[in-house]
């Protein structure tokens, strides 16, 4: 698989020259996960092109979004053994890669995107942005373009989609200002008086809960597997119909009904009611950060009671726990780490805190308009689920980490485990129980919860 041919793409932005920076607390936390993990993390992935779109109106695009954004122009500056800098480029150039279209441009935009996610980045050389096209001849029908973690997250994903509109197709013109904080002006503010009140005030609350949670997720443990991690994914589409039936009976967004399935199952499956999860908080109801391209979240901690006499107790919980997960979710993760080791020092024990949730369909969780599913459209929908295998390795992971995705056909909950302390039957207790609990909760106002599944 090679690129037909390689475009380069001159940009020039707005900035400090080669300013030099700390990393905002955002980078320094995705740069560590890369450290431990001991890979590179991208956001973005493949799309089919609209008709009429040709191979100049990518280079457009691709020189528009890195002479607009700082972050999309940043690279690291590595020094000793300390942590990075970041150093903003004013200018350069980058490449697009276009390939011919073979007949099968979904599959050729996969495999090249397999290949984007797989090569070798280097932080201090390579700009964090990889795009391919695929085309016939001029016409582009896909489009591969993935975005170092490092740079972006999430919300600023869909920040820079959104900014799009600010581009003139002809000309490649900017149409409006910049919005959104900069990586530069955010590291020097996140030296200042106001973030370090937030900083402090985030450390203490971490600190209340880490002197009072069981030190272990799952206190038995277990005999690891040959590959200690693995995960599975169910497709479920009763789960997504049964999910807005819960969240507007309890006027909650849905992804805080799966968090209370998830605390729930996770009881169950431990023996302890009181469970601590670390979810991402996008930070972006701060002033200035909406439209921020660039990597503003970080783990909120979310400490939840599931001892209760229903499902919708369980969920009010939930709710409550990650708003509070949310105002104490800006702090330096380096301060943070120290915190967690110090505090199992003084408990005599390590702690465990990597027990993930993750909800990725930000703006696609949102109950949908209209009328609700009823009993029976639910019903009808459980034989559809699925559940798949995912791959399984040996490289460092979390205790065990949630993801929920949207789907065409409902919703996809990914759990990878550590098979030391979750066992593969127990992995898809917890997914099939996810989904048992929200249907059967859509379908009684009064589901009990408690017990526990072996």
């Amino acid at each position: 698989m090679h690129a037909t041919h390689r475009i380069t793409v001159p940009f020039e932005g707005e900035g400090e020259g080669d300013g030099v920076e700390d990393l905002t607390w955002g980078q320094f936390a995705a740069w560590r996960s890369m450290q431990v993990v001991e890979r590179t993390e991208w956001t973005g992935g493949a799309m089919p092109l609209d008709a009429g779109t040709t191979v100049q109106d990518i280079a457009t695009l691709l020189g528009f979004i890195m002479s607009r954004h700082q972050s999309l122009r940043t690279r690291l500056l590595i020094d000793g053994d300390g942590p990075p800098k970041q150093r903003l480029a004013p200018a350069g150039e980058i490449t697009l890669e276009v390939y011919r279209d073979d007949g099968d441009p979904e599959r050729l935009a996969a495999a090249v995107r397999a290949r984007y996610e797989a090569a070798h980045w280097d932080p201090a050389t390579d700009w964090p942005v990889r795009m391919a096209v695929i085309a016939d001849g001029d016409r582009a029908v896909h489009l591969v373009a993935l975005y170092c973690h490092m740079v972006i997250d999430g919300y600023g994903f869909e920040a820079l989609v959104a900014d799009l509109a600010n581009l003139d197709p002809v000309t490649g013109r900017q149409l409006a200002p910049v919005d959104g904080i900069q990586p530069l002006e955010l590291a020097r503010a996140q030296r200042g008086p106001s973030a370090r009140r937030q900083h402090d005030a985030s450390l203490r609350y971490w600190e209340r809960h880490l002197r009072t949670i069981e030190p272990r997720r799952f206190a038995e443990a277990l005999v690891p597997a040959d590959e200690r991690w693995w995960e599975a994914t169910l497709t479920t589409p009763a789960l997504g119909l049964a999910l807005a039936a819960v969240a507007d009976r309890t006027k909650v967004h849905t992804g805080t009904v799966l968090l209370a399935a998830y605390a729930v199952m996770l009881g169950r499956l431990s023996g302890q009611p009181v469970g601590a999860f670390r979810i991402v908080v996008s930070n972006r109801f701060r002033p200035g950060f909406a439209a921020s391209v660039s990597n503003l979240a970080l783990a909120g901690l979310a400490v939840i009671d599931t001892a209760a006499d229903t499902f919708d107790e369980v969920v009010a919980r939930a709710w409550s726990s990650q708003l509070a997960a949310g105002m104490h979710a800006y702090y330096h993760p380096r301060d943070l780490w120290a915190l967690v080791d110090r505090v199992g020092a003084e408990r005599a024990t390590g702690l465990d805190t990597l027990c993930y949730f993750n909800d990725r369909r930000r703006s696609a969780a949102q109950t949908p308009a209209g009328e609700l599913p009823t009993p029976g459209q639910i019903g009808d929908a459980l034989p559809c689920s699925s559940l798949r295998w995912g791959p399984r390795s040996n490289e460092f992971d979390a205790t065990c980490y949630l993801h929920v995705d949207a789907a065409a056909d409902g919703i996809e909950l990914t759990w990878r485990v550590d098979t030391a302390s979750v066992s593969p039957a127990m992995l898809e207790t917890c997914l099939r129980g996810i989904e048992s609990l929200v249907v059967t909760a859509a379908l009684d106002q009064a589901t009990a919860v408690g017990g526990r599944t072996g």
